[in-house]
């Protein structure tokens, strides 16, 4: 990652010194537990709690001629702890290690992305309360549709992070498992009580059935879920991209005192955070198709998801935790432009009631064919020459026959259009 991205807190996370810790946490409680089965002594567990310290860069020196770096590790901590560093390690494998300390970390990073989550839930029900009732125009296509209300727009953002949240939950959970089966999985060297002791203190869960290294099944879950969120991220991200255009202006990113837009044109406000936002995303979900590559190994285990993690795992979680972070900064500051937005509205004359005509005039006993050709009639002349729709349509004879101008001109009101916006915020926020 460049030094501008990862936020303190879960850089931390992969940084080597809490990657050894968890480690060294394992094999101690793996110890503890051995002890208690009569299977070392108990003062050589105490010993590697009393004792217990590495180095990462002698960890680095040894692995140079190891090749290897639980042994390289396992051979530091043997240096402090003397004599009795035989008994760690007792029928363990490295994947026991590696695995049970990849779900510790994996769990310590969905904790700060939920926090994150909650943040940014927080600043959208905010702002979709501020603009529940800001009318605005809704787009189909990126074509002027009907009427909506800004907030709506924010609600149903704020509702895919909720959904987002959940499924982050049920990731972390999925991840959150212990696997010390030793070689292949069948507990031969190990005791099973020996991985529920270790899963007790690490608080996680004994994987059910850990054919040496933990199921890739959930990581495959874990990073799919971290994409489906970076998604929701570009999505609310393309959203104020498009309304910063220049010819829409109806809500833009704030432009701080001394902020300059361009090198060349002195003028320019730029979308920089959502654009970067979009290219975030795009680094989140390249962790997906190889997570689920991952899942396929040869046989009880190999390697070649190894090497994968060691990058998408900080990568994505890092990646993410900045992007959810800057999205929340972003959204809280947004500048909204509610007069601009009453413009849009009705720089078309009127045709975003056109829908509300062609259902009255059906109902009015005109066919759905015919009442679709006579509002599309007068609606293509507002469009290619200006006008207003609702004098064109009550001039139409058509039309007329059936409905008159007195009954027409209520169907061009916006609250019509607004009338259900308190029912689905109750149904979507209130609850939460």
């Amino acid at each position: 990652m460049t030094p501008r991205t990862p936020r303190p807190e879960m850089a931390r996370i992969w940084e080597p010194e809490n990657r050894f810790r968890i480690w060294f946490e394992i094999e101690a409680y793996a110890c503890d537990a051995q002890a208690e089965l009569g299977v070392i002594p108990k003062e050589a567990a105490a010993a590697v709690w009393e004792r217990g310290k590495w180095e990462i860069d002698r960890i680095d020196e040894i692995e140079r001629e190891t090749r290897h770096d639980v042994i390289a590790f396992l051979t530091n901590l043997a240096e402090h702890v003397g004599p009795e560093a035989r008994f760690v390690h007792q029928g363990m494998t490295s994947s026991d290690v590696l695995d049970t300390c990849l779900a510790v970390q994996m769990t310590q990073a969905a904790d700060l992305l939920l926090d994150d989550m909650d943040k940014l839930l927080a600043v959208l029900k905010r702002r979709a309360y501020e603009h529940k009732d800001t009318v605005t125009i809704g787009r189909s296509h990126g074509i002027h549709a009907e009427p909506t209300t800004f907030g709506l727009k924010l609600a149903g953002h704020y509702a895919a992070f909720a959904r987002g949240r959940e499924r982050l939950v049920q990731a972390r959970a999925d991840i959150a498992t212990c696997a010390i089966s030793g070689a292949v999985g069948p507990f031969a060297n190990i005791d099973p009580r020996v991985e529920q002791h270790v899963a007790a203190k690490m608080g996680l869960t004994p994987e059910p059935v850990s054919p040496q290294v933990t199921p890739r099944d959930r990581h495959a879950f874990y990073f799919s879920v971290l994409g489906v969120i970076a998604s929701s991220i570009e999505n609310l991200a393309v959203e104020i991209r498009h309304l910063q255009r220049t010819e829409v202006r109806e809500a833009e990113e704030y432009f701080h005192p001394g902020q300059k837009g361009s090198s060349a044109m002195p003028h320019k406000r730029n979308p920089v955070l959502s654009e970067n936002l979009t290219g975030l995303a795009r680094i989140v979900r390249a962790a997906v198709v190889p997570a689920l590559e991952n899942v396929a190994l040869w046989h009880e285990r190999d390697i070649s998801h190894s090497s994968v993690e060691r990058m998408f795992g900080p990568d994505a979680t890092v990646t993410l935790d900045f992007a959810l972070a800057r999205l929340t900064g972003m959204m809280d500051k947004l500048v909204v432009y509610p007069e601009r937005m009453q413009k849009n509205l009705d720089d078309l004359g009127g045709l975003v009631f056109s829908q509300r005509v062609l259902l009255a005039l059906t109902q009015a006993g005109m066919s759905r064919e015919d009442s679709y050709k006579a509002v599309q009639r007068n609606a293509m002349q507002v469009w290619e020459k200006g006008g207003n729709f609702l004098d064109l349509l009550s001039s139409d004879a058509d039309v007329a026959k059936h409905i008159s101008r007195e009954t027409l001109a209520p169907m061009f009101d916006m609250t019509y259009h607004t009338k259900n916006v308190d029912m689905v915020f109750k149904l979507s926020l209130l609850h939460i």
